[in-house]
């Protein structure tokens, strides 16, 4: 996280999308508070996965955010990442929370994503992750978040005091939209890294949208 002031307020975290340049990345991080970066492997073999990692997460941590390698635990230690975010939804995705977590704990954050109902996110949340996310890399092609999304998210922080995430729209106003729910962050991508966008003058706004709009969190 970023070392200068942290805003008691819901907060940015940036998904890497598909096909993003690691300094393009870095560079976005420029434009104001960020939480953290995840990266998602979209595709790539492992050894490419890893050479992405290792050049996008020095300069991540320069810039005081915390670098998340989604899907690969062992990537996210070679690149000395900050943590791993496991899709956990459905079938037997709560034992890899679980295994993720005894194996890692005090190595790496570990983060969940994939729930889509109560009794899912209620399930993961067992496990005490960092943090759920609620949302679909990748699934932010509509401006406004996901309504599912807002009302898990709104439910959850009034319920669990296990941090969310929540995947935000194409447009950057939606940011506003996630942080009313209650929220600590919000996710972000199209919105920054979207064609015609310029990623630091994005996270900028975000921030400025955020601290209008977003009711402050205590604690």
């Amino acid at each position: 996280m970023n070392p200068t002031q942290t805003p008691a307020r819901c907060r940015l975290v940036l998904i890497a999308p598909q096909g993003a340049k690691p300094q393009a990345l870095v560079d976005a991080l420029a434009g104001g508070d960020v939480a953290s970066l995840i990266l998602p492997s979209w595709g790539m073999d492992d050894d490419a996965f890893q050479r992405h990692a290792e050049a996008v997460v020095p300069g991540a941590q320069a810039a005081g955010v915390a670098a998340m390698i989604a899907g690969e635990a062992r990537i996210a230690m070679r690149a000395r990442a900050d943590g791993v975010h496991v899709e956990a939804g459905g079938g037997n995705g709560r034992r890899a929370l679980e295994e993720a977590i005894e194996k890692h704990q005090g190595k790496l954050m570990v983060g969940a994503g994939g729930a889509t109902s109560r009794d899912e996110a209620l399930e993961l949340g067992e496990a005490r992750p960092d943090y759920l996310f609620f949302g679909r890399f990748g699934y932010d092609n509509k401006p406004e978040p996901h309504p599912r999304n807002l009302k898990l998210a709104a439910w959850w922080a009034e319920m669990v005091q296990i941090p969310c995430i929540v995947l935000g729209g194409s447009d950057i106003a939606s940011a506003a939209e996630v942080a009313r729910t209650g929220a600590d962050f919000v996710a972000l991508s199209e919105a920054v890294f979207g064609d015609g966008v310029e990623p630091a003058g994005a996270v900028a706004r975000a921030n400025a949208i955020l601290d209008a709009d977003a009711p402050r969190l205590e604690g």
